[in-house]
């Protein structure tokens, strides 16, 4: 039989999202294949008609009629979620599991319970899930040994859908622009992502504090994204006026076109994660030419590269401080980073991501 429809299911879909950014770049490739749309239990009100509600789903194709059992279901994994776990459990359909990793739910315990739980339901779900799914595809190879760990003996890699040419065709917002020109002096330091426990913020601030007082007083940190974890992004705030830091802005979510104007002001970019399944934002960084610090956590090392400075995970503030002034005023160092960034590039084009992924659906189907 072949596939009518080849539906993207998502928990939650946001602006500015790398998983809602992936399924949006795939639905028009996976329209050459048959129907698809992208669905979501919970999404933006930005993302109307773009991402349509879960339930609207059942009404367009009732669990029963003819056809539903030879369409697919691409369902991208991330975090838990019993109403998106209970639809599945009741579809007939074909399951392509696209995994992005579900961070450990530690690191959030203090902060925020429920949201762990959501973690820790989420690996559940996955694993649960198993027997029904015909193909999984892992965004990086370090989250494939992690499904394999979760009995799914065959996870294959299919890089995720990254288009941060895009983010450089955007014209910047004007307002940002202007304030980055006119209140933002000496070199600017870089963190675009979710200010979320496991990504260590924090550490950054603490690293920029030994920086600034030790290395360079004029440097700038600004840190882009949202606080998902309200108690988590106080906390962050608070160490920022704790250590009395003037230079540490953390700016919180912005639009496309504001966060182009951040990436064309800064300097470097940097980040302290410690769970990471793939972070487009490298891919982003390196489109804009910026050189790149980051710990060797996770999928990072896979996606950097030799683009980065890698820094080890046993490393304090003090080293993460260092690695931040190689990266902001060593300029044969910066220029080798910014080149090689070019070349990493190529590797993750998203029409080449693009066709990997319908390639093994078409396979499927």
């Amino acid at each position: 039989m072949t596939a009518r429809r080849f539906s993207q299911v998502l928990v939650g879909a946001s602006p500015g999202d790398a998983v809602t950014n992936e399924a949006l770049a795939l639905r028009p490739a996976l329209r050459e294949l048959g129907e698809s749309d992208v669905y979501a239990r919970y999404y933006d009100q930005s993302l109307a008609g773009d991402v349509l509600p879960l339930d609207e789903y059942a009404r367009r194709s009732p669990a029963g009629g003819p056809g539903a059992a030879d369409d697919v279901l691409v369902v991208h994994g991330s975090i838990g979620e019993e109403a998106v776990a209970a639809f599945l459990a009741a579809r007939p359909e074909r399951l392509v599991l696209r995994y992005h990793n579900i961070s450990p739910s530690e690191p959030f315990r203090p902060y925020d319970a429920a949201f762990a739980d959501l973690l820790d339901q989420g690996r559940t779900e996955i694993a649960a899930l198993r027997p029904r799914v015909a193909l999984a595809l892992a965004d990086s190879a370090f989250n494939a040994a992690d499904l394999q760990a979760m009995g799914y003996e065959d996870a294959r890699v299919c890089p995720l859908v990254v288009d941060p040419a895009a983010l450089c065709g955007l014209e910047p917002d004007p307002a940002t622009v202007h304030h980055l020109e006119t209140e933002v002096e000496g070199p600017v330091l870089l963190y675009v992502g979710q200010v979320l426990p496991h990504k260590r913020p924090d550490l950054l601030v603490q690293a920029f504090h030994v920086l600034t007082t030790y290395l360079d007083p004029d440097a700038r940190l600004i840190l882009v994204g949202p606080a998902r974890l309200p108690a988590y992004g106080h906390a962050v705030q608070h160490l920022v006026h704790e250590l009395s830091l003037p230079g540490a802005w953390v700016a919180g979510p912005v639009s496309p076109e504001a966060l182009a104007a951040f990436y064309r002001r800064a300097d470097a970019f940097v980040t302290a994660s410690e769970h990471e399944g793939f972070c487009a934002p490298l891919l982003e960084a390196m489109a804009f030419d910026l050189p790149i610090a980051a710990r060797a956590a996770g999928a990072v090392p896979e996606t950097a590269g030799d683009a980065a400075l890698l820094l080890p995970l046993d490393g304090g503030p003090e080293l993460l401080a260092e690695g931040m002034l190689a990266v902001l005023h060593d300029d044969w160092f910066r220029s080798g980073l910014v080149e090689r960034g070019r070349q990493r590039l190529a590797d993750f084009a998203p029409q080449r991501s693009t066709a990997t992924f319908v390639g093994h659906l078409a396979e499927l189907a």
